[in-house]
């Protein structure tokens, strides 16, 4: 049996000397060094915040209506204690060599308890399934209250899983199987190893915690990831252009133009070869032009979303008509680079431009109403508080960003590398698209306040004339534009029943398509990996639930669906011209593609 492995004289070896000595020398050496650097940076920055995500005051008004209504928090007591007597009774049954069912099971997705110790052993048996119960009462109280302010529920409840998500045995030395086996197996040099680690993630972070999730060394922007040909043929201070080398004889008459997001880098959609969205649609015979944002820093604090629009969107349309001769294109934006290109559109649409023949949105939200569990990060004082932080700055720091994305997926994202860094002391994996996580950027000052404030808090881009950019009253109703449409069912970021409403928004023709997995590994889906279903459902009922009932599912990747889409659109949408050589036409090249802005690193 597992639990044997741990018990049993496997002989706990003793940990080498020459190592035991080196680890605490340097963790004298870098512990003071790390404490004496938080302290000062503590000093220059006015110390910390108190309760700066206001939290305090949503589990106040918990409090204070459930003990208004104290039957329910006793009938959720009485039935915690019922189980857990039940669970006590079982776990003698099973020391007694009897058989007894679980009074509650994990879900057979959660890694945490994938060692087989988490069942076959009494003890921890017992241990997981008090933890589960213990979760499952916490989370049914804090559900129950009644007369909740809607905001604040939501943030209790966010704030509650990640108490109970922190409170895993699986986080603990000696209530995880695996780590006590590793332990007894290496005389514990894993914890020893583990500390080394915790002590490099805390300088990383400058005094606080960067837990390193991938082997950052293995890669190199250019060298081994975003290594897709091409040439940047056009620049200013936001973005670069990057226009890709053709792989086929002919191409699209019509250029392909992508705007992702500038909250992340723009090779997750060139990270390898086998699973490049660029390559591939180069491979399809399109014309590939992607925006590289720049990482901005204080200098670009006064960029604001219209900036975004003139000196991205349009600043890239005039160049690839320059670069190709076209003046049509077909534009794809990811999440904000989305939000972005439907903005842009319907600026377009009041001005009569009809540049962009059709239009791909990439999980992308346009009406903010039910933002998702992101919303919890956005109310007026925690709002306050990071517009004092980017004032002082110019802009907001790629790191916060990227906490609270990971806070999302605490599970997957922050405790299962703290087991396995710290506590089984193991190197991280190296791991291409942890490694594009972790490359942070920053937002600029006026732009992410904007951004926040009117879309996220206000929702007014879903009202018509309820933002004005470049002196035009946006009004997304006018779009009428052919769009495409995908979203993923397991997405944090941008859920997919709220990106579901542009539906209702739009006038053009629409198509929208539901695929597996969540904001990344649902959009970066090559055909050939044999992974993620998709949905499909040629009517737009006002209701996604709906929708989805009566979609149907199809194995395999989304793309080649897409690419279908896209050449059927018009006559002209498959008429080939000679490929295009990037610098051979009225725009020079530049440099190599990637190009120079997306290798700016975050703490640059």
């Amino acid at each position: 049996m597992a639990d044997e492995k741990i018990t049993e004289t496997n002989q706990f070896r003793m940990p080498d000397p020459a190592l035991v000595t080196r680890t605490m020398s340097e963790v004298a050496e870098r512990g003071q060094r790390i404490v004496a650097d938080f302290l000062k940076r503590q000093q220059d920055g006015g110390g910390p915040v108190p309760d700066p995500l206001n939290i305090g005051g949503a589990f106040l008004e918990m409090t204070t209506r459930l003990m208004a209504n104290p039957a329910s928090l006793v009938q959720a007591q009485l039935g915690f204690w019922q189980d857990y007597l039940t669970l006590w009774q079982n776990t003698a049954r099973r020391m007694l060599g009897e058989a007894a069912a679980p009074v509650i099971a994990e879900d057979p997705k959660d890694r945490r308890f994938k060692d087989e110790a988490w069942r076959e052993n009494e003890v921890f048996d017992f241990i997981k399934q008090s933890y589960l119960l213990s979760a499952r009462y916490f989370q049914t109280v804090v559900g129950s209250v009644e007369g909740l302010d809607q905001k604040a529920a939501q943030k209790v409840d966010f704030y509650t899983r990640q108490f109970v998500d922190a409170m895993s045995p699986s986080n603990f030395l000696l209530t995880n199987p695996e780590v006590l086996r590793k332990t007894a197996e290496t005389g514990g040099e894993n914890l020893l190893k583990g500390l080394s680690h915790l002590l490099a993630d805390l300088e990383r972070g400058k005094g606080k915690l960067r837990i390193r999730m991938t082997d950052d060394s293995k890669f190199r922007v250019g060298e081994n990831i975003a290594v897709t040909p091409g040439k940047v043929v056009y620049q200013n201070d936001l973005m670069q252009l990057i226009q890709y080398a053709p792989t086929t004889e002919t191409v699209l008459r019509r250029p392909l133009v992508i705007f992702p997001p500038w909250i992340n880098k723009f090779y997750i959609l060139d990270l390898r070869p086998k699973n490049s969205f660029v390559k591939w649609a180069t491979d399809q015979g399109h014309t590939v032009f992607v925006v590289s944002w720049v990482n901005p820093d204080e200098q670009l604090a006064e960029k604001g979303f219209d900036d975004y629009m003139r000196d991205g969107v349009y600043a890239a349309l005039d160049a690839i008509e320059q670069a190709t001769g076209e003046r049509q294109v077909n534009a794809i934006g990811y999440c904000l680079g989305g939000t972005l290109l439907a903005t842009t559109l319907a600026h377009m649409a009041a001005k009569r431009d009809t540049r962009v023949k059709t239009a791909t949105y990439f999980v992308t939200m346009t009406d903010f109403e039910e933002a998702g569990e992101l919303s919890v990060f956005i109310d007026e004082e925690q709002l306050r508080g990071l517009e004092e932080k980017m004032q002082q700055r110019g802009y907001l720091e790629g790191r916060e960003m990227a906490t609270t994305f990971n806070m999302l997926r605490a599970n997957d994202l922050i405790w299962s590398f703290v087991v396995n860094n710290y506590l089984l002391g193991q190197e991280p994996f190296p791991f291409d698209l942890l490694y594009w996580n972790d490359d942070s950027t920053r937002m600029p000052a006026k732009m992410h306040s904007f951004y926040l404030r009117r879309m996220y808090q206000a929702n007014d881009l879903a009202k018509p004339g309820g933002i004005e950019l470049l002196g035009v009253k946006i009004d997304l109703r006018k779009i009428r534009t052919p769009s495409y449409m995908i979203s993923t069912r397991e997405d944090h970021i941008a859920p997919w029943k709220s990106t579901y409403r542009a539906t209702q928004l739009y006038t053009g023709p629409i198509r929208f398509v539901l695929a597996a997995s969540g904001h990344i590994a649902g959009i970066v889906n090559p055909p050939g990996s044999g992974k993620y279903s998709h949905w499909v459902n040629e009517s737009l009922p006002p209701d996604p639930e709906q929708w989805f009932e009566t979609a149907t599912e199809l194995a395999g990747s989304w793309w080649p669906d897409w690419h279908r889409w896209i050449t059927a659109q018009d006559k002209g949408a498959k008429e080939q011209v000679p490929a295009r050589i990037p610098g051979n036409g009225a725009l020079p090249a530049l440099e190599d593609a990637p190009g120079s802005y997306v290798k700016v690193l975050g703490a640059d």
